[in-house]
């Protein structure tokens, strides 16, 4: 499959990306040969291939979820610098907020 000028200047547009004139030149042969690469792979045979999750042998070495008691609200609250009683306060990350 070969790709055209424009469509490696709308793939650039998608991605937010100026691309000059020599950019889009250079850019149009990698890409072809980068989508002629992995259409190769449509013609392997994989009929007999099972599909993986994972390339290798994994198994969850986690522990199994328990219900165990927890801290109430006041123990969780009595270290923090500033709380409402209810909830932790920290300062405002994104705009402005009343309760910081």
């Amino acid at each position: 499959m070969s790709l055209s000028r424009q469509d490696v200047a709308k793939v650039g547009r998608l991605a937010r990306l100026a691309l000059s004139e020599a950019d889009l030149e250079r850019m149009t042969g990698e890409l072809t040969k980068i989508v002629g690469f992995v259409s190769q792979l449509g013609e392997l045979d994989t009929d007999a291939v099972e599909p993986l999750a994972h390339p290798l042998d994994t198994k969850n070495v986690f522990r199994e979820d328990q219900p165990a008691p927890s801290l109430t609200t006041e123990q969780a609250l009595a270290s923090a610098p500033r709380h409402d009683g209810a909830c932790f306060l920290v300062p405002a990350v994104l705009g402005e907020s009343g309760a910081a």
